[in-house]
């Protein structure tokens, strides 16, 4: 089965979304329009795909601030046309964040808010070093639209905003902290925050982008911005110091694979989620899930259970590479797959991990006229309060601060227990497949732990049902959550909820965009959970003939653009 050739519209019609973008020369796709013209941009100076890439990735900064912004996190994958490489763009602990740091403040626990959560910045530099290795156009270039967003205002979109307002509402409560009060300053106009359609400015985010730019990011990593947010900590109680920003790296990777039906599915090694994704597919690869229709409990059932088992193993192993050895290889050998598949019964089942053998984020994908292609994913992370990372905004930068940091363990015995100079297991992933050594194409959905599970059902609903890239992103999603307890998508058939209930599934149900107006809430075992967020999905194949086919998500705002 070809998904790339099929439109698969007959067999999956959502006819109250939307439908595939085809063109030739090159696409962009994203959860936010603004942003997705700023990669196109740079296309039609005749750029390429990374290119196109770094620009929107960049512009989305400015106009999607909730999810993502300067001070994030990326992780990149890009096809060159002949190979695969990977990035790894995420930052490192603070030198100060030692288990005892937080044993001292009688923390058992990583904050969530706040300068304990945030780990180095390894966005800019990711920018840098991506463009450095592929990039045609000026580097300068590229920051273009985003100082041109921020200087002059954009219209704020209408997910956007009502994830803006959410995220105000949660920072309620934070108003008067030193540490957070700068958000307040930068993200909001006297504590009211923009409407939907209403222009927003951040004269302070563009003249710290025009620095960047300027200096190739080096301001930010050992010049004057690296200045402010260092004197902005030590007046703060922060923990983030010069040393600690010149010192970070990104780090280029070998990507890691499995096959799953004749394709091979592509992510980017730990510490991110990525082997999640992998995990989940190896484990379903022997099992025949086309028999059963897409809309079946048998369907719903094998995938939730499948992603348990492939969480409960990431939850023991995965961890920072540097610092401990992982069983990668061994996660991913197709007999560890099989002693796992071997686990799932008719019912739900609590998952625990395995012995293998030893061995809040915006994505974006953009593709060229030569055939290259790049996944890429970027966060400040969020929490359950919904967006802007830790909530640390500098003064006069416009730079938020990620909350990488609450992601750490503080048991001893977890290899993900915090340490100076490691990097936090990480959620966010970009995915790429190809098949017989050839590209079909870059995918990813945003969303926390909801990733790797949208990811092993983007899989499915290509490779298993025939979907094209659009139909595939407007499908009915699943998220587990934890233990037994499942959220389901409200356009998920009655029928199937009924019988994943039976099975023993502790279901709830919600609304595709529950998660942009509600302030999450706790499981019955006290986990923070954002109920009703199931991602958000970008997908780009390239057809036999060289024609793009992309979907972009309809629970965002954002779209597909090509030419």
């Amino acid at each position: 089965m070809d998904f790339t050739e099929n439109l698969g519209l007959d067999r999956y019609p959502y006819p109250s979304r939307r439908m595939p973008l085809f063109a030739r020369r090159g696409v962009v796709a994203t959860e936010e329009p603004l942003a997705a013209q700023a990669g196109l941009r740079m296309l039609l100076r005749g750029g390429n795909a990374v290119d196109a890439a770094i620009a929107t990735a960049i512009a989305l900064t400015v106009t999607e601030p909730v999810a993502n912004g300067i001070g994030s996190d990326t992780f990149v994958l890009v096809w060159d046309g002949e190979r695969l490489h990977a990035l790894n763009g995420s930052g490192r602990a603070c030198a100060a964040h030692t288990p005892r740091f937080f044993a001292d403040r009688g923390l058992t626990a990583v904050p969530m808010r706040g300068w304990s959560s945030v780990t180095v910045p390894g966005a800019p530099a990711a920018w840098r070093d991506l463009h450095a290795r592929f990039g045609r156009l000026p580097f300068e270039v590229l920051f273009e639209p985003a100082i041109e967003y921020a200087e002059q205002g954009f219209p704020v979109a209408p997910l956007t905003a009502a994830r803006w307002a959410a995220s105000a509402r949660g920072y309620a409560s934070f108003a008067d902290a030193a540490d957070t009060k700068g958000w307040y300053d930068t993200f909001t106009r006297g504590g009211r925050v923009p409407g939907a359609g209403e222009t927003w400015s951040c004269p302070d985010m563009g003249r710290t982008l025009r620095r960047l730019a300027e200096s190739g990011v080096e301001s930010f990593y050992r010049g004057d911005v690296a200045k402010l947010i260092a004197e902005f900590a030590a007046r703060t109680d922060g923990h983030l110091t010069l040393a600690d920003l010149a010192a970070h790296t990104s780090t280029w990777v070998d990507p890691i694979r499995v096959r799953y039906r004749g394709y091979d599915v592509w992510e980017v090694p730990p510490n991110g989620n990525g082997i999640v994704a992998l995990s989940a597919l190896a484990i379903l690869d022997g099992i025949d899930l086309a028999k059963h229709p897409r809309e079946s409990v048998e369907s719903y059932h094998l995938q939730i259970e499948a992603i348990k088992l492939a969480f409960a193993d990431a939850s023991r192993y995965v961890a920072d590479p540097a610092f401990v050895d992982l069983p990668v290889q061994g996660l991913l050998d197709p007999s560890y797959a099989s002693l796992r598949r071997a686990q799932i019964g008719e019912r739900a089942a609590v998952p625990e991990p395995g012995a293998p053998p030893k061995g809040g984020t915006v994505y974006l994908c953009a593709a060229d006229a030569d055939g290259m292609m790049v996944s890429l994913i970027q966060s400040n992370y969020s929490g359950p309060l919904l967006g802007f990372g830790s909530g640390v905004v500098v003064p006069e930068t416009g730079i938020s601060l990620q909350s990488r940091g609450c992601a750490f363990s503080l048991d001893p015995t977890s290899p993900n227990v915090i340490a100076p100079g490691k990097r936090p297991a990480h959620t966010i992933i970009p995915g790429f497949l190809t098949r017989d050594g050839a590209a079909v194409g870059p995918f990813g959905v945003m969303g926390g732990p909801m990733q790797p599970q949208g990811h092993v059902q983007m899989v499915v609903n290509q490779i298993d049902y025939g979907m094209n890239p659009q139909t595939s992103v407007d499908a009915p999603r699943w998220q587990w959550l934890q233990d037994l307890y499942v959220d389901l998508e409200s356009s998920v058939p009655d029928d199937v909820k009924m019988a994943l209930a039976a099975r023993g599934h502790d279901l709830t149900v919600s609304g595709p965009w529950d998660v942009a107006n509600a302030v999450p809430r706790p499981t019955p075992k006290g986990k923070y959970v954002a109920y009703g967020d199931f991602g958000k999905a970008q997908i780009i194949c390239r057809r036999r003939d060289g024609t793009y086919v992309a979907g972009s998500e309809s629970r965002a705002d954002g779209c597909a653009v090509g030419y």
